[in-house]
């Protein structure tokens, strides 16, 4: 059962959790911070709900709540940075950071980092980019976890992609997060929970036939890329791009095992958006295609939506509700913090 709690109160318990895992106080209150926004922007397969999972690395020791992202190499406006297999969501968060002081510098910025755990929700360095005012974009390589396209079993990553353009006087920035899998697990499992089949083609069944019925994806395990043979194109140039650039690991070199899925390879790209001194025209164009977007006629009454217009929405809401979180998760939580 969800319940609503305090957006301050859910931050509260998280950092205390933090420091009882062993992070150090501003590590622990940062990578709290990063779980609880991303549980009130309506991500909650990232947030609170993966916050048990995150616990188990730390105590399989997969996951070294000492360890920081460090530079091991650069070359101009390009760095390649390691994880050192520390919380994943901190080396990311670190090194989009480092990309947009290189973009400041350069104009653009590159960070490739090896040798990371899962950064949690991939939306968080696109919002973290648009913040401070420039173009980002990043994605992860992951576990082999979807079917080749002209394949019978798993061989690519969902590898998730983020792209994001800021619009610094409104705050509503363009924010797209997406995995490259055209239904996630956990959305597969919300059809099967309501007894209905999926809209469009979702996977795979153990015979190795696309279908549209969850029961027989989550069976077989089997996720299917976005675009058929597009998306598992793009999965395989997402990954060997990371592995390269970061000098890291593909997604066939990592476990197969959730937990015990270390060492993806990712990058982070930033653009400033203002400097050739034009300040002001990139937003004037973004502001421009979302209301040529909000123009086109819309189904069932509503119309089109522009990317994060959507995580506005549900911020908004359950800053002013409360956010919503599963019962019992929330009492592991504050086990967790005691």
């Amino acid at each position: 059962m969800d319940i609503r709690i305090p957006f301050d109160e859910l931050l509260g318990a998280l950092q205390a959790a933090m420091l009882r895992l062993g992070f150090a106080e501003d590590r622990g209150r940062l990578c709290a911070r990063l779980f609880a926004e991303t549980t009130r922007d309506g991500v909650y397969s990232h947030g609170l709900n993966r916050f048990p999972r995150f616990m188990e690395t730390i105590r399989n020791g997969l996951l070294d709540v000492e360890a920081q992202a460090a530079k091991v190499g650069g070359a101009g406006a390009f760095e390649r940075w390691t994880g050192n297999r520390g919380a994943g969501n901190l080396s990311a968060y670190a090194s989009m950071g480092r990309a947009i002081e290189l973009a400041k510098a350069h104009g653009m910025g590159c960070v490739a980092l090896r040798d990371t755990n899962h950064w949690m929700r991939a939306g968080t360095y696109g919002w973290q980019a648009a913040d401070a005012g420039v173009i980002g974009m990043c994605w992860t390589n992951t576990m082999p976890n979807l079917v080749p396209w002209g394949g019978v079993e798993r061989g690519v990553g969902n590898n998730p992609i983020v792209m994001a353009v800021p619009r610094p006087h409104s705050g509503a920035h363009v924010v797209l997060d997406m995995a490259v899998s055209q239904y996630s697990f956990g959305a597969i499992a919300g059809f099967i929970a309501r007894g209905e089949q999926l809209p469009y083609d979702g996977g795979y069944d153990a015979a190795g036939n696309i279908t549209r019925d969850p029961k027989l994806i989550e069976q077989s395990q089997g996720g299917m890329p976005i675009g058929y043979w597009k998306g598992s194109g793009l999965s395989v140039l997402l990954d060997m791009t990371a592995a390269i650039l970061s000098a890291g690991r593909a997604t066939h070199q990592l476990s197969t095992d959730v937990m015990k899925e270390s060492g993806q390879s990712q990058v982070f790209l930033a653009f400033d958006v203002n400097c050739f001194g034009d300040e002001g025209s990139a937003e004037r164009m973004a502001d421009d295609v979302v209301e040529a977007l909000h123009a086109v006629k819309g189904r069932d009454g509503g119309r089109p939506r522009y990317p994060g217009e959507q995580t506005l929405k549900l911020r908004a809401e359950n800053m002013r509700l409360g956010v919503p979180v599963v019962e019992a998760r929330w009492k592991e939580l504050l086990d967790a913090a005691r």
